[in-house]
């Protein structure tokens, strides 16, 4: 007799095993017509689950989180059955589920196209109509892999043979198709709904490895209703617009080519943003105490497996070996991050408790192996350079470090624009280096410092660093998009590797800890990220040109190249614009350019030494003097931690 505990704690009895439809139908109907799925002691479950002993249930309705990854999960059933149906003799691989979507690699002599996704539309909007039932079956190992190499499924049978053989074999059946699949499932095909679209193809090697036969792979997403869909299709509609990449084209900041992949050119007006930025985070660094050190780029494998990167991060670095015959054989690595190097310039001469807490930083310089197919504009490189920073300090005092650097990371977040952010705890990994008792230790002293703090955050599991666990911080840009960029991460496990002591108040030596954190992350994926949030158009502390000085007749000429002086001299960035072009085309070659003023300098303002200050894209312009000019705009244009709290903007 199960007795079945609700989430309000009310408790159902029933006489005998019984499904999860049967207990829906029990509650009532709503329910029982609502109901897609089910957690059984928190393990999600089809409806069609038995359930034998006494349990605690939650059932999944369409409102819920977890049915979104299962709308997804069951469409990319649906896909692969109308794949199979339109075009016979496409074997069918594997479909996950992914943010914001799914997809599905197909076996097939021809790889599909966009002007295939019309018909592959209409076949599953057919199918989810059908509203066949999914069913789930229990195979045996053999039986399966027999079924499905007879129907020429070759990767079915090969991922049956793969896994391991405590492993249940379980096919869901959908009307008259089949699949290899875990589950769970939603009732049935109708329970997908409309509300999906495909949206691109691309190749994929099957089980990602280069050696392996190349697959076509479709991509999709799908959502609860079209309303969600709609806003999704939206945001990425904008996201097209504001795409970093293209931007950054328009505004001349950077490029990339295939003789550096994955490292970035940049021109002058892109390196003039990434120093404005790097200037900007060295004087709030400066403000809060840290020292500034620079570490070889080239340090010697001995190093990294010492401090366990090498058995944890080896085939992300790039190697060199000196051939000189006094080093024979000797292996470099470009440095894939600054934390050992820096245990170095601890570890360089005794230190006292009266040093702790020492805040080291670096604007490091890291390289790291991407995949080609992985690398995104400026967002994910090979080549980097992070606002990396490690304080060594004692136990007790990792929870006022963690609400100073919290309070930091907040003001430059705002400065930037970002008003709010998120914050995940992400706790052990699987792969990992120190004892449970060290990584026990290291999480109850994060969870102080949170609660300390007074940081709400939500788990992460399982993807701390592989020396301890970290505070993500999630930034949300103008569009809905999320972007962790900060972190904050206790490690017990590095100063032990590579034996970082300090002498203590006790005139013992003690291990400091050691707290690895940034705010921006990557200097490069920062900029494309504040690219894309702004669209290009900065506030005029951050604008690579911050005033286009342009005349409207040739006679303003001297005018404009004084006032161009000024402003210059005032430090602003300046471009001056003696085209002979109408005024008409220059304004709309610097909205291209997402300058954010113009001064516009006619035969009038020449004679009565007066700019006119137009900001764009807008039509908003007022007539100023040059002196009140040049002093409104440099104020304006300092940047956050250098302006006065009462600076009017023009």
């Amino acid at each position: 007799m199960p007795a079945i505990t609700l989430p309000d704690q009310s408790v159902r009895q029933f006489d005998g095993a019984v499904t999860g439809t049967t207990v829906a139908a029990a509650i009532g109907p709503g329910l029982a017509k609502a109901a897609l799925a089910m957690q059984v002691d928190g393990k999600l479950r089809d409806l069609s689950h038995t359930i034998h002993d006494d349990a605690a249930v939650r059932f999944i309705t369409r409102k819920d989180p977890e049915a979104l990854e299962m709308i997804r999960h069951d469409a990319a059933h649906v896909l692969a059955e109308a794949v199979q149906e339109l075009f016979p003799g496409t074997q069918v691989t594997i479909g996950p589920s992914i943010e914001n979507g799914f997809y599905y690699d197909f076996a097939r002599n021809e790889a599909f196209t966009p002007e295939d996704f019309p018909a592959i539309e209409a076949k599953m909007r057919e199918i989810i109509a059908r509203n066949a039932a999914f069913q789930r079956e229990e195979w045996p190992r053999a039986e399966a892999i027999a079924y499905f190499e007879k129907k020429g499924e070759r990767y079915k049978a090969e991922l049956i043979r793969d896994l391991p053989e405590s492993e249940v074999i379980s096919v869901y059946r959908q009307g008259e198709w089949l699949d290899l699949c875990r589950g769970p499932h939603m009732r049935s095909t109708g329970d997908v709904g409309s509300a999906f679209k495909l949206m691109k193809v691309a190749g994929a090697y099957w089980r990602g490895d280069h050696r392996n036969a190349m697959l076509s792979r479709i991509y999709a997403t799908a959502w609860r209703d079209q309303k969600e869909l709609d806003a999704y299709l939206l945001q990425l509609e904008e996201a097209e617009k504001r795409d970093h990449r293209k931007i950054g084209k328009e505004m001349d900041l950077f490029h990339l080519q295939e003789e550096a992949t994955g490292s970035i050119f940049w021109h002058p007006k892109g390196w003039r943003l990434y120093t404005t930025v790097q200037d900007y985070m060295r004087r709030r660094l400066d403000a809060e105490n840290y020292q500034e050190v620079r570490t070889p780029q080239l340090v010697d494998r001995k190093l990294w497996e010492a401090s366990g990167h090498w058995e944890k991060y080896r085939e992300h670095m790039f190697l060199a070996t000196v051939d000189d015959e006094s080093e024979k054989d000797r292996v470099l690595a470009l440095k894939p991050m600054n934390c050992p190097c820096h245990v170095q310039i601890f570890n360089h001469g005794l230190r006292s408790y009266r040093e702790l807490p020492m805040r080291m930083a670096e604007f490091g310089a890291c390289h790291r192996y991407e995949p080609s197919g992985a690398l995104h504009g400026i967002m994910r490189v090979r080549s980097f350079n992070q606002d990396d920073a490690h304080i060594f300090c004692t136990e007790a005092q990792i929870a006022q470090e963690t609400v100073d650097f919290v309070a930091l990371l907040s003001r430059v977040y705002k400065d930037f624009g970002f008003e709010n952010f998120r914050v995940k705890f992400s706790d052990r990994p699987e792969k990992r280096a120190g004892s449970d008792e060290v990584w026990d230790h290291a999480e109850g002293a994060l969870h102080e410092a949170c609660r300390i703090a007074g940081v709400e955050y939500e788990m992460n599991p399982g993807e701390g660093a592989f020396y301890g666990p970290k505070l993500e911080f999630v930034l949300r840009d103008a569009i809905g998009r999320d972007w962790q960029c900060g972190t904050l991460q206790v490690d017990f496990v590095l100063p032990e590797r590579l034996d970082a002591v300090y002498v203590g108040e006790d005139g013992n030596r003690h291990r400091p800890v050691m707290l690895h954190r940034a705010i921006l992350g990557s200097f490069e994926r920062f900029l494309g990220i504040l690219i894309e949030e702004h669209a290009g158009r900065f506030p005029l502390w951050l604008a690579p040109t911050q005033v286009a000085v342009a005349t409207i007749v040739d006679e303003a000429s001297p005018f404009a190249k004084e006032v161009a002086a000024a402003f210059r001299k005032a430090g602003l960035s300046v471009e001056l614009d003696l085209r002979n072009e109408k005024i008409n085309r220059k304004v709309v070659d610097h909205i291209e350019q997402r300058t954010p003023v113009l001064a516009v300098i006619g035969r009038r303002e020449a004679e009565e030494g007066k700019v006119v200050l137009r900001r764009l894209p807008g039509r908003e312009q007022v007539t100023m003097t040059l002196a009140e000019a040049v002093q409104a705009l440099a104020a304006e244009a300092a940047a956050p931690d250098l302006r006065p709290e009462d600076v009017a903007v023009v």
